[in-house]
C-alpha cells in the first residue's frame, strides 16, 4: 500500500488517501476504530458525525458543512475512491482528538485516539560500538528473518511483550519483534482525553414528572389541584404531521407560565403520532430528521420550554437504527440550547412494534433521562384480567433495562400509572368473555364507597384489590391508590432511580400528591 494505516500496531485493510492536511481516512476504518456511529447516507451523500454536544453534517465533493446548523468551511472534501468513501482528517481531529503521524518515506499513517496511552522504548547508545544495530524480526525468535536493523537512538512504540521479546513499531510503520535486552523503556505518552460535554441538567433529584394528556383543547391549569412534589410537567403538545418531518403544534404559553410560576419545568412531549409508515419516511433521511429538530428548537424558544420528552411508539423494527440516529442528532442541538432530552421506552418484550424497535442501550448513552412506561402489563383488550402494573412485574421490567442494557439507574424514571382497569368477566355461550375500561383514581374511590366494598391487600400484585358481582358478571379491580403509589416510590428509591413519571395528571385523586411530596 502507498498509504498504509496503523492503529495499535495493526495495519488496516484499506489505505489512506492524500497527504498532510489533505489526508483522508476510509469510512470503514473510522467506523471501526474511531466512532461506529459515523453515518453515511448514500441517497443524499450526507456524512453525519455526532458527539454529546456537536452535530456535524457535510456532503461528498463539497467544501461546506455545518456544526450544530452553523456553516463551516472544509479545506478538503469527502470523496469516493474505488467505491469507498474517504473522510477528510480535519473534522476527525476536531471532533475526536485523533493524532496522526505520517512518515514521509514509507507513507505509513500511524493513528492514536484521544486518551490513548502508548508505551515507548529506544535502542540505547553504545559509545564503544556506535555502529551496532538491533534486529527487528518477523517473529519472537532469533531465527526469524530480519525486517530492519534498528540503529542506536531509534524510538519504538511497544505494543506487546512475548516472553523475552517486544512487539514494537518504528516511526516508518514497520512492526516486528525485538529482544527486550536491546531496548531501553522510556515510559509512556498519553494523549489528552477529549473534554466531555458539560452536564445540562440542573434539576434537583428526584424528578417527579407528570404527563399532561392534551387532546383537542389545552386544560385550564388554574383549575388544577395543588401538586406538591411534582417538579416537571410534560404536556403532549407536539406530534409528527407527515413523512417529511413537519410537526403539529398544540402548545399553550399560559400553561408554561403556570408551570414556571409553580417551580415546574416543562418538557414538552413530541410523538410520532403512532403512525408507523409516516415514521419510516420521517426518519429515513437527514433532511427530514433535521426538519423535525429545527422545528422543535424553534418551539422551545417560542414557548420558553425546558426540554423535550420523545415518545415514539408503534414503530417498524427496520427503523430501529434511524430512531437512534434521530436521537443522536437531536440531543447535541438540544443541549446547545440548554434543553433536557428524555425518551419513553416500554418494558422489554417480543412485541415488534412496541418494544423490539427500541435500542435501549444506545439510547441510554445518548439521552439525559429515560422514562420506562412500566404499565399495561394487562392491556385494554387482554384476554385475561389482571393488574395494569403489578409490583413484581414493574421491578423486573426496570431491572432488565439496568442489567441487560446497562442504562444507569440515575437516568431512569419509573413510569407509574394513575389509572386502573375495571375488569368484567362474564360467561357467554360457555366461554368466559373478558372486557375492561380504564378509569382514574377518583372513579375507583367512588365506586368502592357507593358499593360499600372493602379492598383487600393482594400480596402477589402488591396492590389493594376488590371483586364483586354485578348483573351476573364478576367485576375485578387491582387498585391504584396510596398503597401502590408508595410501593412504586419505594421501589424507585431502592433501585436508585432518577425519579418517576406519572400517566397522567387527569387520573389522579387530589390526595395522592401529598404521597409524592413525602418522598
Amino acid at each position: 500500500m502507498a498509504k498504509p494505516i496503523f492503529i495499535n500496531g495493526e495495519m488496516f485493510e484499506l489505505p489512506a488517501e492524500g497527504t498532510k492536511e489533505g489526508l483522508k481516512l476510509p469510512l470503514p476504518f473510522v467506523q471501526q476504530y474511531i466512532d461506529p456511529n459515523v453515518r453515511y447516507e448514500e441517497t443524499s451523500q450526507s456524512i453525519i458525525l455526532t458527539t454529546k454536544d456537536k452535530l456535524i453534517h457535510f456532503k461528498t465533493d463539497q467544501l461546506t458543512g455545518s456544526v450544530n446548523s452553523k456553516p463551516i468551511q472544509l479545506h478538503f472534501a469527502a470523496e469516493k475512491v474505488d467505491g469507498v468513501l474517504y473522510l477528510p482528517i480535519d473534522p476527525l481531529k476536531e471532533l475526536y482528538g485523533v493524532e496522526i503521524q505520517e512518515h514521509a518515506e514509507t507513507g505509513a499513517v500511524i493513528l492514536n485516539k484521544a486518551g490513548d496511552t502508548v508505551r515507548m522504548g529506544e535502542v540505547p547508545s553504545n559509545p564503544k560500538k556506535p555502529d551496532k544495530t538491533a534486529a527487528l524480526r518477523t517473529g519472537p525468535t532469533k531465527h526469524a528473518p530480519i525486517l530492519a536493523d534498528v540503529g542506536q537512538g531509534s524510538k519504538l512504540r511497544i505494543w506487546h511483550e512475548v516472553e523475552d521479546w517486544y512487539e514494537a513499531q518504528l516511526d516508518n510503520g514497520v512492526v516486528g519483534f525485538i529482544r527486550q535486552k536491546d531496548v531501553e523503556l522510556k515510559g509512556t505518552i498519553t494523549l489528552a482525553p477529549m473534554q466531555e460535554a458539560s452536564e445540562t441538567i440542573e434539576l434537583q433529584e428526584p424528578v417527579h414528572m407528570i404527563w399532561e394528556a392534551v387532546y383537542n383543547k389545552n386544560p385550564d391549569p388554574g383549575k388544577f389541584a395543588p401538586m406538591p412534589g411534582v417538579n416537571v410537567v410534560s404536556p403532549t403538545w407536539f406530534s409528527l404531521l407527515d413523512g417529511e418531518g413537519n410537526v403539529k403544534n398544540k402548545a399553550d404559553p399560559s400553561y408554561v407560565r403556570w408551570a414556571h410560576n409553580n417551580n415546574m419545568q416543562v418538557w414538552a412531549l413530541f410523538s410520532n403520532s403512532f403512525e408507523p409508515e409516516m415514521t419510516t419516511s420521517a426518519l429515513a433521511s437527514f433532511d427530514n430528521r433535521f426538519r423535525i429538530i429545527q422545528q422543535l428548537l424553534s418551539f422551545a424558544k417560542m414557548y420558553k420550554l425546558d426540554g423535550f420528552n420523545i415518545d415514539f411508539e408503534n414503530v417498524h423494527t427496520k427503523d430501529k437504527d434511524n430512531l437512534t440516529q434521530f436521537m443522536r442528532e437531536l440531543t447535541p442541538m438540544m443541549h446547545e440550547q440548554g434543553l433536557v432530552v428524555s425518551i419513553d421506552v416500554t418494558p422489554k418484550s417480543n412485541s415488534e412494534m412496541w418494544s423490539v424497535f427500541l435500542d435501549r442501550k444506545a439510547l441510554g448513552e445518548i439521552v439525559d433521562f429515560m422514562m420506562v412506561m412500566a404499565y399495561d402489563e394487562h392491556w385494554a383488550s387482554s384476554p385475561k384480567a389482571g393488574s395494569v402494573a403489578s409490583l413484581p412485574w414493574v421491578e423486573r421490567s426496570i431491572r432488565r433495562i439496568i442489567d441487560e442494557d446497562r442504562v444507569p439507574p440515575n437516568k431512569l424514571l419509573l413510569g407509574m400509572p394513575f389509572y386502573t382497569r375495571i375488569w368484567t368477566e362474564k360467561a357467554e355461550k360457555g366461554k368466559m368473555k373478558v372486557t375492561s375500561k380504564a378509569v382514574g383514581m377518583k372513579t375507583v374511590q367512588d365506586l368502592i364507597q357507593n358499593n360499600k366494598l372493602t379492598p383487600v391487600f393482594d400480596s402477589k400484585s402488591g396492590q389493594n384489590y376488590v371483586e364483586y358481582k354485578e348483573n351476573g358478571a364478576t367485576i375485578k379491580i387491582w387498585i391504584e391508590d396510596e398503597v401502590s403509589v408508595k410501593a412504586r416510590l419505594d421501589l424507585a428509591r431502592k433501585l436508585k432511580l432518577a425519579g418517576t413519571a406519572i400517566w397522567t395528571r387527569s387520573f389522579a385523586s387530589d390526595d395522592i400528591w401529598d404521597i409524592i411530596a413525602a418522598h
